[in-house]
């Protein structure tokens, strides 16, 4: 199966949710996304989500992540980076800048 990091945000009939940038991993087709056991199935009549998780009915919005943050929908950029692609995203997807490490005045 092909695989990539992406973002993943929990909708739960919100706007905005708790994200987390991971590994999915993508069906044959690429119709079904899957991250930490969890099954996705892509829908277009979504309203402000582009999936549900299959297990459970919840509405998510899973999407590439940005290279210069905001990955949220509506630009939230508080996703917690999983520890097996943190490296892979900041050095490839963000261009090496850890935005993490400056501060406010930088």
């Amino acid at each position: 199966m092909n695989s990539r990091v992406m973002y993943i945000e929990r909708k739960a009939g919100e706007l905005e949710g708790s994200a987390r940038i991971g590994r999915v991993t993508f069906s044959k087709t690429g119709r079904t996304m899957y991250y930490r056991g969890l099954s996705f199935l892509k829908v277009k009549n979504g309203y402000k989500y582009n999936c549900i998780c299959v297990e459970n009915g919840e509405e998510y919005w899973i999407s590439g992540p940005k290279k210069r943050g905001g990955d949220g929908l509506y630009g939230g950029d508080g996703a917690e980076v999983d520890k097996d692609v943190r490296e892979e995203y900041w050095s490839v997807i963000r261009g090496g800048r850890d935005t993490t490490q400056f501060s406010a005045k930088t």
